[in-house]
């Protein structure tokens, strides 16, 4: 346990997160002019890197806490942060005992941005809010500078532990979000290479320009999609077992998972062109969790009949998915139509019934 001052925090912590995005949540002008918080200066804190493991700053959360501050601040009374903040460095700290044992100095390192947060980091972000708000005259901002962070502080852990640390404390306490939790596990935690690709590809769907699903899955738990990943993680996961288990030893196998990212865009890309009314429509439910688990379900029997008919698997996926526009077509995922009427038995039961018309409707080529 070790105390340290707001500018030393503002100095030496990096603020690091998984994915792309650095904050998640928008201000509109009107509420920026209104915010304590100087939002550039926040962003320019947060970096991204596909080694981090925190999830993507709330903006929401930054500016409830920068706020409780302010209060705290307008009450007479500067604030102590809300319960200690979890460090972590990966270099070594000396520590000076002071007559008792447990009570010292701790020689940090000297350089900038050393301390990764394990546990905290939106109170540390509002922190360093506060030293640049706008609200704050100079006596203010120093003061603000002089605030003791309460810290505990793990130095020199190797990576893996520190991330099976953070999963550990989020998913006891804050129940962290599935999603994120799977993107950890694949690229991360145990770097299992079935569920890293698994990441992979429901990124390529999420991420690349020309997907019919851009945008559309809430990568990380986060963020403007409405598909969660880790229901299309787990249904992929499941599919892709299915075809080892029966085809791992088939010529093709190997290119089509050394391909993955690429099949799968493929193939939903061509599910996007046979139901064009449906697609984007606010009237159809073929965006859902449901019918995408469904396609992906369908999927364990589609690319091995692909692969399996001759020289050109596109063509062939092509040729066998062809009768879906017109023996199931946009009704079947009209939502107030036959979407509704055939969901009885829930999710699961839905997403198996749907898989199997998928299935029995495919072309079967002579």
């Amino acid at each position: 346990m070790l105390n340290l001052a707001a500018q030393d925090v503002e100095r030496m912590v990096r603020f690091e997160v998984l994915g792309a995005e650095g904050l998640q949540g928008k201000t509109g002008k009107r509420k920026a002019r209104a915010s304590a918080v100087n939002w550039e200066q926040i962003e320019r804190k947060v970096q991204t890197s596909e080694k981090a493991y925190q999830r993507p700053i709330l903006r929401k959360k930054i500016e409830e806490i920068a706020r409780y501050y302010l209060q705290c601040r307008d009450d007479g009374a500067m604030p102590a942060i809300p319960g200690a903040v979890l460090l972590t460095t990966d270099q070594p700290v000396n520590f000076q005992a002071q007559g008792n044992p447990f009570v010292g100095l701790v020689q940090l390192p000297a350089d900038s941005d050393v301390l990764r947060v394990l546990d905290g980091q939106h109170r540390l972000l509002a922190l360093a809010a506060l030293l640049h708000s706008p609200d704050f005259d100079p006596a203010e901002r120093a003061a603000a500078r002089t605030l003791q962070v309460p810290a505990i502080l793990f130095p020199e852990l190797p990576s893996p532990t520190i991330v099976e640390m953070f999963v550990t404390i989020n998913s006891k306490h804050t129940r962290l979000n599935p999603s994120l939790l799977f993107s950890l596990k694949g690229r991360q935690l145990y770097s299992d290479p079935r569920d890293a690709r698994i990441h992979d590809v429901i990124r390529k769907l999420n991420d690349a320009e020309g997907s019919p699903l851009k945008g559309q899955i809430k990568m990380l738990g986060v963020g403007p999609g409405k598909v969660a990943q880790a229901g299309l993680a787990q249904e992929l996961r499941a599919a892709l077992g299915d075809i080892e288990a029966s085809h791992a030893n088939a010529a093709w196998f190997p290119g089509f998972m050394q391909n993955l990212e690429k099949v799968y865009l493929n193939y939903f890309r061509h599910v996007a062109t046979l139901f064009p009314e449906a697609w984007n429509s606010k009237r159809h439910s073929i965006q859902s969790l449901i019918a995408l688990r469904a396609f992906i379900q369908a999927s364990q029997v589609v690319f091995p009949r692909a692969f399996e008919l001759g020289s050109s698997p596109p063509a062939a996926l092509r040729e066998l998915m062809e009768p879906w526009g017109t023996a199931l077509g946009s009704a079947r995922f009209e939502t107030a139509g036959a979407w509704r009427a055939k969901a009885a038995g829930g999710g699961k039961e839905s997403t198996r019934r749907l898989a199997r018309e998928l299935i029995d409707n495919l072309a079967d080529p002579q």
